[in-house]
C-alpha cells in the first residue's frame, strides 16, 4: 500500500501483527514500526522535519507519544536532526550500535563539511539540494546527550533486528524488521539522492562516505541477505531482492 500525502509519501508491509512503514520526503527518510499501539521510530529527518514526523505518525493512527523507543541508523544531521528534538519532547530512549554512540553524543562527527560540498557546488541539482536542505538545518551540531548502545535483548515494537553496516559512519547501522522481509538500511545503500544522476540502488556519493572502501564492503555483504524489500535512507522503497540490488549498486559504483 502507498499512500501520497505532503510532504511526503507513506508506503506500508505488513508482518503478523505488525507493520513497518517507509516515510520518504524529497530529502531524507525515516521509518515508523507499529505494533498495536506502541511505535518505534527509525531515524528522525533533518531538524526542521521534526514535525513531519509527527504528521507521520498521526496519519497511520498513532501519536508521538506511542514512541516506545528509537533507533538511528547513523548520526549525521539528516537521520538524527527530528530525532533529537522528539526525544526531548518525549523522553524515549534512542539505541544505535555501540561505535556510534560517542558521534550522536557528538564527542566527534564524522559528517560532509563545506570543503567537502563546495567543490560540487558548481553543479546545478547540488545548489537545488542546498536550497532544500539549508532551511532543514543541515548546518546544525546537534546531537543526543543520552545516546544509548543497544541493549540486549533489543526489545521494541516491530522487533528490529540490527545489522552491522559500518563505513559511511564508523558504527552505521542497518535492520532487519518484518521478518526479515524488509532491509532499513539507511545511507550504507540507497535508491537515490538530489545530488546524484543514478536511479536505482546505488552507493552514496563518496564526499558523504567517511570510509568508502568499508562502506563498499558493507554493501557486499547485502549481497548475502534474504529480504525482498528495501527501505533506504534516501530515495524511494525499491521492491525485489535486496540481495540483487546490492550487486547492482555496486557495479554502479
Amino acid at each position: 500500500m502507498i499512500v501520497r500525502r505532503s510532504p511526503f509519501l507513506i508506503s506500508r508491509v505488513d508482518a503478523g501483527s505488525s507493520s513497518a512503514f517507509l516515510v520518504h520526503s524529497d530529502v531524507v527518510n525515516w521509518v515508523l514500526l507499529q505494533e498495536g499501539t506502541d511505535i518505534t521510530l527509525i531515524d528522525g529527518g533533518y531538524p526542521g522535519q521534526a514535525s513531519d514526523v509527527v504528521e507521520s505518525i498521526r496519519h497511520i493512527g498513532g501519536r508521538p507519544e506511542d514512541i516506545r523507543g528509537a533507533l538511528l541508523t547513523h548520526a549525521h544531521v539528516d537521520h538524527i536532526g527530528g530525532l533529537a528534538t522528539l526525544q526531548e519532547q518525549y523522553g524515549f530512549d534512542v539505541f544505535m550500535d555501540p561505535v556510534e554512540v560517542s558521534h550522536a553524543r557528538r564527542e566527534h562527527l564524522q559528517q560532509a563539511g563545506p570543503g567537502d560540498i563546495v567543490p560540487l557546488a558548481y553543479q546545478p541539482r547540488v545548489l537545488r539540494w542546498l536550497a532544500k536542505v539549508m532551511p532543514l538545518g543541515v548546518l546544525s551540531r546537534k546531537g543526543i546527550a543520552e545516546a544509548k548502545p543497544f541493549p540486549d535483548p533489543l526489545d521494541l515494537p516491530g522487533r528490529p533486528v540490527p545489522v552491522a553496516a559500518h563505513g559511511h559512519t564508523d558504527g552505521h547501522s542497518a535492520y532487519l524488521i518484518a521478518d526479515g522481509e524488509v532491509l532499513v538500511s539507511g545511507d550504507a545503500l540507497v535508491s537515490g539522492h538530489p545530488i546524484s544522476t543514478i536511479t536505482g540502488p546505488q552507493c552514496i556519493s563518496d564526499a558523504f562516505q567517511h570510509d568508502v572502501a568499508t562502506a563498499r564492503q558493507t554493501v557486499e555483504s547485502f549481497t548475502t541477505f534474504d529480504a525482498t524489500t528495501l527501505f533506504p535512507g534516501h530515495g524511494p522503497r525499491a521492491d525485489g531482492a535486496v540481495a540483487d540490488a546490492a550487486r547492482r549498486a555496486l557495479e554502479a559504483s
